[in-house]
C-alpha cells in the first residue's frame, strides 16, 4: 500500500512496539463464599494494546487472542494475576519471568551476533525464539547451538530455508539512483510534508522520485540504519500527500495516528513489488542480524514481503504500525518480515501522521 503522494503511484505506507510485559500468574479460589472473578472483557486490537500498556508492571508479556477477542498476560504469582483479571485481561500462568528472558536476549546479544539470525520473545510459548538462516552454519551455527542450550528452557532455537537481508531492490513506487524502495507514511513537520521509509532505503538514496529516471519529488534529510531502521524525506516538489495507504484495488486506506503493535493483531502491509498482504504479529522487540549490521526493536510478523517493499507500511484499520524492514523468504512460498515501529520513528524526527 502506497501514499498517495505522487499520481498514480501511491507509495507503500506501514506503521511498532513493546508488549513484552514483566511477570505474574493466575490461581482461582475454589470458596463458595468468594466473590466472581471479573469476566474477561472482549477487546478489539485497539483496546487491548492500550490495556496491555496499563498492565506492563509485574507481568511477563501477553498478547492478543484475535479469535477470543481477548488480551492474555502472563504472570507468575496470584498478585499479579488478581490485578491482571480485575482490569478485565485473563491471566496465565507462566514459568519465566520478563526479567529472566530479558536476560537471556542480552546473553545472545554478547555471545551470538551473528549476521543471518534473529530473535525476540514470544509471549505465547514464553520464550526467547531464536531464528538462523541458511547462511549460518559451521562454526557460527555450533557457536549458536551451544549459546542457546546454555540458556536452556528460556530459549527455543528454530531454522530457516530463506536469508534475512533488507527488502530494497529495483523497481517500482520511490526511486533513488538504482534502487527502488516503498514509501511508508507521509507525515507533517514543522508544518511542512514529509514521509517515512526505511533506513537502509534512506542510506542508499538522497533524491527520490515517483518514477525511474523521474523528477526528483523529495530528498533524505535524516536516516538510520543500522541500529534502527527508519528515514524521512522532504517533498521538494508539488506532489499530493494524503495520509492514507494504497489498497491496490483502487481505493485507499485512510491513516489517522501511530500506535503499538500487539502480538496476536492482524495486520496488513502495503508494498510496491507485492502490494498488499495480512498476517499476524508474532513478537515485539525483536533483533535481526542483517549482514549490513544488526537492527533492534523490531515488530516481527509472518506477513510476507520482497525486494522494492522495503520502506513500506503496516497498518491496522487507521493506524500506523511499522515500516517494512527485512525479513526471509516470499510471497510465493511464505517468510517473515520484520518491520521498524512507526511511533519511534516519529519520536525521533519530530514528526506526525498527517
Amino acid at each position: 500500500m502506497k501514499h498517495r503522494r505522487i499520481p498514480n503511484r501511491r507509495a507503500v505506507m506501514a506503521a511498532a512496539g513493546a508488549l513484552a510485559l514483566a511477570a505474574t500468574a493466575t490461581v482461582t479460589l475454589a470458596n463458595a463464599n468468594a466473590a466472581p472473578a471479573p469476566m474477561v472483557a472482549k477487546l478489539g486490537p485497539a483496546a487491548a494494546t492500550t490495556l496491555a500498556s496499563q498492565l506492563k508492571t509485574g507481568t511477563a508479556g501477553a498478547f492478543y487472542d484475535a479469535k477470543a477477542k481477548k488480551l492474555v498476560v502472563n504472570v507468575v504469582s496470584e498478585a499479579a494475576a488478581e490485578t491482571v483479571r480485575a482490569k478485565g485481561a485473563q491471566a496465565r500462568l507462566v514459568k519465566h519471568t520478563l526479567a529472566q528472558l530479558d536476560s537471556a536476549r542480552q546473553t545472545l546479544k554478547s555471545r551470538a551476533t551473528i549476521p543471518g539470525t534473529s530473535w525476540g520473545i514470544d509471549p505465547r510459548s514464553n520464550k526467547v525464539v531464536v531464528t538462523a538462516d541458511r547462511t549460518v552454519k559451521g562454526s557460527k551455527l555450533d557457536r549458536l547451538t551451544q549459546v542457546t542450550k546454555a540458556l536452556g528452557d528460556k530459549v527455543e532455537l528454530r531454522h530457516s530455508k530463506g536469508e534475512f537481508r533488507p527488502f530494497i531492490g529495483g523497481g517500482d513506487a520511490i526511486w533513488g539512483s538504482g534502487a527502488r524502495c516503498s514509501l511508508g507514511f507521509n507525515v507533517v513537520k514543522d508544518g511542512q510534508p514529509y514521509f517515512l521509509t526505511a533506513g537502509h532505503c534512506g542510506n542508499a538514496v538522497q533524491s527520490w522520485s515517483d518514477k525511474q529516471g523521474g523528477s526528483e519529488i523529495a530528498k533524505t534529510e535524516k536516516s538510520s540504519f543500522p541500529g534502527d531502521d527508519y528515514s524521512i524525506a522532504k517533498y521538494t516538489g508539488d506532489t499530493p500527500h494524503p495520509s492514507e495507504v494504497d489498497l491496490y484495488n483502487g481505493s485507499t486506506q485512510k491513516i489517522t495516528k501511530a500506535a503499538e503493535a500487539t502480538v496476536g493483531e492482524k495486520v496488513q502491509r502495503s508494498g510496491s513489488t507485492t502490494q498488499v498482504h495480512d498476517g499476524t504479529v508474532k513478537a515485539l522487540n525483536a533483533t535481526v542480524n542483517y549482514q549490513e549490521g544488526t537492527v533492534e526493536g523490531l515488530i516481527q510478523t509472518d506477513v510476507c514481503a520482497e525486494p522494492g517493499d522495503s520502506g513500506g507500511a503496516l497498518f491496522d484499520g487507521e493506524s500506523a504500525l511499522g515500516l517494512t524492514s527485512g525479513g526471509s523468504g516470499d510471497c510465493s512460498g511464505g517468510g517473515e518480515t520484520y518491520f521498524q515501529p512507526v511511533p519511534e520513528a516519529l519520536e525521533a524526527y519530530g514528526a506526525q501522521i498527517g
